[in-house]
């Protein structure tokens, strides 16, 4: 932890004043000055010290946090009747302290403090879009979790919650990571801890972990209550749903959460502070989120830290297969095998944009059932990847019996699909169908071979979205440039002074 800048109240007075509540939703940071990290949230309407338990004291006006309730807009139709909401005091942000103090926790890479937009700020002048996530609020913060298959009591849906962090400790164990070695590099125990709620006991066996990128848990529950996701309602029926999702770590975005998925830790740990960040150690912009830069992930993060990959091939005997194997993930550190690896064999300076002749053509994709789809460019690269990504999953487990134990495997049209049109849009919700079809071929070749109920199956995803406001623009640069002060803005949201 640092000491505050010594500007940082004039900061956050200038990023709280009324004329900029339609787009800063909350300014966050952590203060150590009393000997132990305190957790803050101020806006324009008051400013609010965040304590571990729960707990909270207003310090300034009004508390800003409504609710830090982490089953918030439940029912669906809950959600659907408070899309975005206007004002922080009608909102929910679930573990906000621990959130904020992971986040803060990197003496190096965190900011100064960081600025939340509203659900509803649209600001594509700075690569926001349509369909929004980064937020510490539950909606944007809420992926789906689906656990099914071997070891997994068929429950259908509960009503509760998990966290992302959750996941990759579960997946680990599941797979014949024993609890005790759910530890870092130096013995300390994970952030994250093994869902046994959901499991009986038994011996491990073969693992698969499915993640698609930014499919909001409401929207995918509904639509495989209503049919129109048939593959994820079979794993339904053969396990359970939580109607909670699982909660992500702040802030919402890929790279942070799919580091905290398969670390079982949060940033301020692992070190990857979102798509982009600085390094003061380095003196470094870090972009992550992009072609070039998506098959180098691995190396930022701690040296401390171990994947799940590491975790599992610790304690699965080489017999010359893979173990633990990583589809369309960059975050892919000590897998046997992985895309990643591929690209990176390559040597191609473009990393993944150089190799975009090598797949498949999405015009022909049995899986994207409307063209018009394509034009947006990021979709159509993920109806490109998800195609190459099926192909991989199903060569790796052509014969069940030389499977890996752990297979990852990322999709990423569902991010494509919900940033185009934002939650329940028609591309949106093509995306799901698409991303479920390719499941069901996944699930009918391990029905051919006799081998389901072998298999435990984990969904979920990095993060959930909102709908932005085309209405509702502006920038908190003016307001910074007017304190005539030292400062980077990364994301945006992230501020680092001086």
């Amino acid at each position: 932890m640092r000491a505050l800048h010594p500007d940082h109240h004039r900061v956050v007075s200038a990023l709280t004043t009324p004329d900029l509540a339609d787009i800063v939703d909350l300014v966050v940071w952590v203060d150590d000055a009393g000997g132990e990290p305190t957790a803050y949230a101020a806006n324009a309407v008051g400013t609010v010290r965040l304590h571990p338990d729960g707990s909270r004291d207003v310090i300034a006006g009004t508390d800003p946090i409504g609710s830090e309730d982490p089953m918030a807009f439940l029912p669906y139709a809950a959600e659907l009747a408070a899309p975005s909401p206007r004002r922080s005091t009608d909102n929910a942000y679930p573990y906000a302290a621990q959130r904020l103090l992971s986040f803060f926790a990197d003496p190096d890479r965190s900011p100064d403090l960081a600025v939340v937009h509203t659900p509803r700020h649209y600001f594509p002048e700075a690569g926001g879009h349509v369909g929004e996530h980064g937020s510490l609020d539950v909606v944007q913060s809420r992926a789906p979790l689906v656990l099914s298959g071997r070891r997994v009591p068929a429950r259908g849906y509960a009503d509760t919650h998990a966290r992302l962090i959750d996941v990759g400790p579960t997946m680990a164990h599941l797979a014949g990571v024993p609890e005790s070695d759910l530890v870092d590099r130096l013995g300390a125990p994970l952030d994250g801890r093994v869902l046994t709620d959901f499991l009986t006991v038994g011996d491990p066996g073969p693992v698969v972990g499915i993640l698609w990128d930014g499919a909001p848990s409401g929207d995918l529950l509904h639509l495989a209550e209503t049919g129109e996701l048939p593959a994820v309602a079979r794993l339904i029926e053969r396990g359970v749903a939580l109607r909670g999702g699982a909660i992500a770590q702040f802030p919402s975005v890929t790279l942070t959460n799919h580091t905290s998925i398969l670390t079982g830790v949060g940033p301020g740990r692992h070190g990857v502070l979102g798509n982009v960040y600085y390094d003061r150690a380095t003196g470094q912009r870090v972009v992550l989120n992009d072609s070039t830069t998506w098959h180098r992930s691995g190396e930022w993060l701690r040296e401390t830290v171990r994947t799940v990959f590491e975790m599992v091939e610790d304690h699965i005997p080489d017999v010359g297969l893979p173990r633990a194997v990583s589809i369309d993930e960059a975050i892919d550190r000590g897998a046997d095998y992985s895309t990643m690896q591929l690209i990176r064999a390559t040597g191609h300076e473009r990393g993944a944009g150089g190799l975009n002749d090598q797949l498949p053509d999405p015009h022909t994709s049995p899986y994207n059932l409307d063209r018009a789809h394509l034009d947006d460019d990021y979709f159509s690269w993920g109806v490109q990847v998800d195609d190459l990504g099926l192909q991989q999953v199903l060569q790796l487990w052509a014969d069940p019996e030389l499977a890996p134990r752990l297979t990852w495997w990322a999709n990423v049209v569902t991010d494509a699909g919900h940033h185009g049109g934002g939650p329940r849009s028609e591309i949106a919700t093509a995306s799901l169908v698409q991303a479920d079809a390719r499941l069901g071929v996944f699930l009918d070749h391990l029905e051919r071979h006799g081998v389901i109920d072998d298999v435990t199956i984990l969904l979920t995803a990095d993060h959930g979205f909102e709908g932005s406001d085309p209405s509702v623009t502006g920038s908190w640069t003016p307001a910074l440039d007017a304190l005539g002060i030292a400062y980077r803005d990364e994301g945006p949201g992230l501020i680092y002074l001086g």
